[in-house]
């Protein structure tokens, strides 16, 4: 017998609320790059409205997040958490923070190559410790 799926709209807005300030978005921002008023975010953020299918794939692109995450909390194959209990991910022998690594795997080819740029700009700046 298949497990029965529960759409839970405080637990997706909760999802929605913690990923967008990660990516350090205020609602307003946030609300203007995927094309609606603020006040709606904050209805879908507080689990008070539910969404449309294109509504959720809007937010979870621009999140950069997958709608299985976005609406049961989990990706299918849980891909993206391979890490120790020190929440650091191994790479080619050596630790990653945790953090940077999954904020770069959210990201698309253009915006790594953005990053990489910004990356190499910044780096003759900083102080060799």
């Amino acid at each position: 017998m298949k497990k029965k799926i529960e759409i839970d709209n405080k637990a997706i807005g909760q999802r929605i609320r913690e990923e967008r300030e990660k990516l350090r978005l205020s609602r307003e921002e946030f609300a203007e790059i995927i094309g609606l008023s603020d006040y709606y975010v904050g209805q879908l953020e507080r689990g008070d409205r539910q969404m449309s299918l294109p509504v959720m794939v809007k937010i979870s692109s621009c999140l950069h997040v997958s709608l299985d995450y976005l609406i049961l909390g989990e990706t299918e194959y849980n891909a993206y958490r391979v890490h120790d209990s020190n929440n650091t991910y191994k790479a080619g022998g050596s630790n990653v923070d945790w953090e940077m690594n999954s904020l770069i795997n959210k990201c698309s080819p253009k915006e790594l190559a953005l990053i990489k740029k910004l990356v190499q700009a910044i780096l003759p700046y900083m102080s060799k410790n």
